[in-house]
């Protein structure tokens, strides 16, 4: 993550957040004078935040569940139970899913025999096609992803600070909103249209 994490403010439900830092620091022990103290913040401040009067940066919604033993993802509502993959199907769903996504465009890079040594498949995000509203940050987080997963597999990293930079990082992108493409229903009269001006202008290209 970037230094928009210290600086973003999140875009949530700031009740919502408020009350789970109430219901978070009540599990604590804490009263909201030492919460306060904690975090040298002033007493004022943690009541607003706990009434959702005012928003709470990603930076303080971080500290906030350090100090109250908690997670950045239950702070920020963001549910994260596993969602089983219990068979290929499940993944292979969560790809059609992907490609639903309005914000977010990939390519689908295949090699193998004949033309190549190897047979690798890949999904390719262009972070600069700015069609795909959504594809920079991606990137963004697939370049962090990459070593931090390399580091925690060389065992650079513990479990428990893995898992926080995952913890972390979900709360920070639980954020931005997607939205799924709506499927255009053709006559086979248009779509033969279409596919001819498709071919017309790869040609051209």
């Amino acid at each position: 993550m970037d230094e928009r994490e210290v600086n973003s403010i999140m875009k949530h439900d700031t009740k919502q957040i408020g009350l789970r830092i109430r219901t978070a620091r009540k599990q604590k022990g804490m009263n909201q004078t030492q919460l306060a103290a904690a975090l040298g913040k002033s007493l004022r401040t943690i009541q607003k935040y706990e009434s959702g009067e005012i928003e709470v940066s990603l930076a303080m919604i971080n500290e906030l569940a350090g100090v109250l033993d908690t997670t950045s993802t239950y702070l920020t509502g963001y549910d994260t139970q596993e969602k089983p993959l219990t068979n290929m199907a499940d993944v292979m769903q969560f790809l059609f899913q992907l490609d639903q996504i309005r914000e977010l465009g990939f390519r689908i890079d295949v090699k193998r025999p004949p033309e190549h040594d190897r047979w690798e498949c890949s999904i390719t995000f262009n972070g600069k096609d700015l069609s795909s509203s959504e594809n920079a940050d991606m990137c963004l987080f697939l370049e962090e992803f990459r070593e931090n997963r390399e580091e925690y597999a060389a065992y650079g990293h513990s479990a428990s600070s893995y898992q926080d930079w995952k913890d972390k990082t979900l709360a920070y992108y639980a954020a931005v909103p997607l939205s799924e493409t709506e499927t255009e229903e053709l006559t086979e009269e248009e779509r033969i249209s279409r596919r001819n001006a498709f071919l017309k202008e790869q040609f051209r290209s």
